[in-house]
């Protein structure tokens, strides 16, 4: 497996559906150069942890938003399957979730499980150059903390030494 923190980030190009479930769109890396980028992979639509992470990420978004960062979240699901489940289960999103139905864009990001089809919980933050910075990849059981992908861009975004469980005002090495 090879790394991907410290490298070009793979680019990718995918139909969306819009978060207020309004219609569809594309995203693709370009649409982020000169911004933070935190790209989360989650199994499937329709699931059971894959809301909590999702309607978590939304309710965090002015946060990212406010730290120049986008989000996106990406299945292998459909756009339709997407903009069903935002309409019906998730209500209103402050970001579009993304359709890598042939699955390529979850290789290229190391997070695929080939076997089953579906994607690792994979989350990635890319710096405004396209650079993959962060990556951390949970097992489907469990769910990301919201709180701590923030934490991480706020440390990121610093260049500075951050020490153990540092937070924001707190001294840098």
């Amino acid at each position: 497996m090879e790394r991907i923190v410290g490298m070009k980030a793979p680019s990718f190009n995918m139909a969306t559906a819009l978060g207020d479930g309004s219609g569809f769109g594309r995203v693709s890396l370009d649409d982020y150069k000169g911004k933070w980028l935190v790209l989360f992979f989650y199994p499937l639509d329709f699931t059971f942890v894959c809301p909590t992470e999702i309607t978590g990420y939304s309710k965090k978004y002015d946060a990212f938003k406010g730290m120049d960062a986008e989000v996106l979240g990406v299945s292998i699901d459909s756009e339709h399957s997407h903009k069903a489940w935002i309409k019906s289960d998730l209500g209103k999103l402050n970001f579009p979730l993304a359709a890598d139905l042939t699955k390529k864009v979850a290789s290229d990001y190391g997070v695929l499980i080939e076997e089953e089809g579906i994607a690792l919980r994979g989350l990635f933050i890319i710096d405004p150059q396209g650079v993959v910075r962060y990556s951390v990849v949970h097992d489907l059981n469990v769910g990301r903390s919201v709180d701590e992908t923030l934490r991480v861009l706020k440390a990121l975004q610093t260049g500075g030494l951050c020490p153990v469980d540092w937070s924001e005002g707190e001294d840098l090495l």
